[in-house]
């Protein structure tokens, strides 16, 4: 357990360097009550930085989301006003739980209002960064971003057997970096960071083998066993393996539109750490969402109320266009 000074460090991290609150800003902070003492730090300092922090503790709503992957993750009205009339929302509660609440309506508004919106990662007090680091990842995503310009198509592959093409044409990139900027969909934050991209819903195409965590199935870290996505036309027509492929198929079962490949992303990060759901920030991997790109993504038209990422590990991605690569054998290599 980190001790209160080093608590009071990370804190001033994410107020004053990620998300750069300022004098007299509204800020709302959603918590539970595992992290509801770190949420009372950053609110501590926000108010010394001359801010209005309110703390919200949705331990009830973060529980039942945890229990059940189906139960709304639509916040109550109360929370949902707050969060549409804050100049900063910064959630710190269970990071799966958050990364699901990312695909709601209140967020989305948010993000139309110009907020700064983000959620904290595990380990406040021992993080152990500095802003060059923050930087380096944010650098990253901007030259990924540069290098996919235009582009049509990309190809995924990995060492467990993925081998599928994502269409990416006329969808403009979404940069989820530790240092946030106002009116940009929210992310996890400092270590998380990714470029993400809605696919276009009906073009992916191949086979997906998901080594990594898989979210909305119950699993604290990493897959058991791999589970694999047969793609065709856009579409999981196939997901096979063993216990969690079984678990993962009688989640989306019944689901409007939640078998389409609605998401995808790579990391930029080279210190996100793997077996959490931040692993999905890590450089080395790629994941792909099942289910709805509407709310957060440019572009994205798949409606849907499940958002499930899964994780490619080790993994190369290739331009199709032109045969560069952004990400080799797990290495960065642009």
């Amino acid at each position: 357990m980190p001790d209160a000074a080093s608590i009071r460090k990370d804190a001033e991290l994410v107020v004053d360097v990620c998300m750069t609150v300022e004098q007299d800003d509204v800020v709302t902070i959603i918590t539970d009550d595992e992290h509801s003492h770190e949420a009372h730090a950053v609110a501590e300092v926000c108010m010394e930085r001359g801010a209005w922090p309110v703390v919200m503790n949705n331990e009830m709503q973060v529980r039942r989301g945890l229990a059940d992957t189906h139960f709304p993750m639509a916040p109550p009205q109360n929370l949902h006003e707050a969060m549409t009339h804050s100049d900063e929302i910064i959630i710190i509660t269970n990071l799966e739980w958050a990364n699901r609440f990312a695909h709601t309506p209140p967020v989305k508004e948010s993000v139309a209002n110009n907020a700064k919106i983000a959620s904290v990662e595990p380990g406040m007090g021992e993080w152990g960064l500095t802003i060059e680091m923050l930087h380096a990842a944010r650098q990253r995503a901007v030259d990924a971003m540069k290098a996919l310009e235009g582009v049509e198509k990309v190809r995924v592959t990995s060492p467990k057997g993925s081998d599928f093409t994502v269409t990416i044409k006329g969808r403009p990139p979404l940069a989820l970096v530790p240092i946030k900027e106002r009116g940009i969909m929210m992310g996890p934050l400092p270590l998380w960071a990714e470029v993400a991209y809605a696919a276009v819903e009906d073009q992916t195409e191949g086979t997906m083998v998901v080594d990594g965590v898989m979210l909305g199935i119950g699993l604290p870290g990493q897959v058991n066993e791999p589970i694999t996505w047969t793609i065709e036309g856009g579409k999981a027509v196939k997901i096979e393996g063993g216990d969690d492929a079984k678990r993962l198929r009688e989640v989306i079962e019944g689901v409007e539109n939640s078998t389409v490949i609605g998401e995808f992303a790579f990391g930029v990060s080279d210190i996100a750490p793997f077996g959490t759901p931040s692993e999905k920030g890590r450089v080395g991997t790629v994941h792909c969402a099942l289910g709805d790109n509407h709310s957060a993504y440019p572009g994205g038209q798949n409606v849907c109320k499940l958002h499930l990422d899964g994780v490619v590990l080790d993994a190369t991605l290739q331009v199709v266009d032109d045969g560069r690569y952004i990400i080799k054998d797990g290495q960065w290599a642009l």
